[in-house]
């Protein structure tokens, strides 16, 4: 019984679940890559689009492939006047995940998956149209404003910040939307990807797959830890208060979001791309707080607990200098990893059988049922 209770408790890490063609993670260490492409060359060469075409598709797209890809992802970013009404019913306070969560849902109900001979044609959709719901909620529900979502924007990073922001973005900010959303499209068995396959299996319905991931996200121990970072550094006005301050918490054995991982050992390596990233917008905002004071947690974590950063850290503030409000940062994370998930969802249909493991048991031994009236 107690072995048993060991391995459940340990969260199934380090054992495998399957196979995969998509990604690598940790490798020799600390190694990512996607269909055999390592991240770095893939976020300073190329664009997200051809990283969710990669996925989704096996393969890097030519010119004439991506250009009818953006194409096709530029003609899917309207929203259904149902789905606007429902996005309208949601108050301001609801937490931004839950409105990816129901919007997605309600895609479902709208544009239901007849067959899996459609589901490309879902995946391009939901690709598309995703930051065109959240930024639609999020300036009705905040200013009042029924926007237009239907944008001359190149790619699905300048898309987000111009419905967001209503006009067309920094040329610098699409080119780190770019290397954001290629950072975080997909990372191998994490929890709410292996959610999208668990209900894949089950030969369950596109849109069911991705919100039930969508859900797993929100959980705090999976995403949300790019904005707990935020929350976290933006207390600090200079880099010497932020070492008191985490040097305290340490002490308290407090939780420090945005370090450390359950698969890197040595680095993520995602983390030095986005640090870059980072420091670029720093210093084009003209920036001496944030940066610094992150510079300075890193290295204290670094030093006191040999704990790395891992790709939500930098992104906090990458996102803040870009003008992103903290809320919509896990959001994000949705637009970018839909790619992975969907790309997971058609691995598992493709040689498909239910997933359904065992549990031990840790209950009491077989037991005859007592009377009511002999019950404690």
């Amino acid at each position: 019984m107690a072995e048993a209770k060991q391995l459940s408790g340990a969260g199934l890490r380090g054992q495998s679940a399957g196979e995969t063609a998509l990604c690598t993670v940790g490798q020799s260490g600390s190694g990512l890559t996607y269909r055999g492409y390592d991240i770095k060359a893939l976020a300073d060469q190329v664009e997200f689009e051809e990283v969710a075409y990669l996925l989704l598709y096996g393969k890097l797209p030519n010119v004439q492939e991506l250009q009818d890809y953006k194409a096709r992802l530029k003609s899917m970013r309207g929203l259904p006047a149902a789905l606007k009404t429902v996005l309208e019913q949601i108050p301001a306070n609801a937490h931004p995940m839950d409105v990816m969560r129901t919007g997605c849902s309600m895609l479902g109900n709208l544009e239901t998956e007849a067959d899996f001979g459609q589901q490309h044609q879902h995946i391009d959709r939901m690709l598309a149209v995703f930051p065109s719901i959240i930024n639609y909620w999020y300036n009705f529900a905040h200013y009042g404003k029924r926007i237009e979502t239907e944008t001359d924007a190149d790619s699905i990073g300048e898309h987000f910040l111009w419905t967001l922001h209503g006009k067309q973005p920094d040329p610098l900010h699409v080119k780190v939307m770019h290397a954001s959303l290629i950072l975080y499209a997909e990372h191998e068995f994490n929890a709410s990807t292996f959610t999208a396959r668990v209900c894949a299996s089950t030969l369950s319905d596109i849109h069911s797959c991705i919100t039930g991931a969508i859900g797993s996200l929100r959980g705090p121990l999976h995403g949300g830890a790019n904005e707990a970072a935020m929350a976290m550094i933006s207390q600090w006005q200079t880099p010497d208060e932020a070492e008191d301050a985490i040097m305290g918490m340490l002490a308290r054995k407090d939780k420090i979001m945005g370090f450390g991982h359950a698969i890197y050992r040595d680095s993520d390596p995602r983390n030095a791309i986005i640090k870059a990233w980072s420091k670029q917008l720093s210093e084009q905002v003209g920036d001496t707080v944030l940066f610094p004071v992150s510079e300075r947690v890193e290295a204290v974590m670094w030093r006191e607990k040999k704990l790395f950063c891992n790709a939500d850290f930098f992104h906090a503030s990458a996102y803040h200098f870009m003008g992103i409000p903290t809320e919509l940062f896990t959001p994000i994370f949705v637009c970018s990893r839909v790619s992975g998930w969907a790309a997971h969802v058609i691995e598992q249909r493709a040689n498909n059988r239910i997933i359904r493991p065992s549990a031990d048991y840790t209950g009491p031994d077989e037991r005859p049922v007592p009377g009511l009236e002999d019950r404690d």
